[in-house]
């Protein structure tokens, strides 16, 4: 590491650079909302009569407050996520989530 004037190593984080260099090129944001749109599928194929999925997509749109991203939810419930796709034996949903857990969470 170089010396800086006072001495002290420069640390590369004070170069002004984009710390998230390893996100650029990845559609985080559009792939959370295909997987969304996965979850709605797989709801209504379910007959939509599961309290935790009314409970999760009510997140979506909250009474008060900011409503969180897709990504974000998707994050903070990606274990239920992942039983449901696995219960609903859809390939296609789960391998979109793993693809974002791994690129985006």
């Amino acid at each position: 590491m170089a010396r800086n004037r006072e001495g002290g190593a420069e640390c590369s984080c004070r170069k002004g650079g984009d710390r998230y260099v390893s996100f650029d090129g990845i559609d985080c944001d559009g792939n959370a909302r295909r997987l969304i749109e996965f979850i709605l599928r797989n709801v209504a194929a379910q007959g939509g009569e599961q309290p935790f999925w009314h409970y999760f997509l009510a997140k979506r749109t909250p009474k008060s407050g900011p409503p969180p991203d897709d990504l974000f939810l998707i994050h903070a419930h990606i274990n239920q996520i992942r039983d449901f796709f696995a219960a609903c034996g859809d390939e296609e949903a789960m391998a979109l989530l793993v693809q974002v857990e791994e690129e985006c969470c």
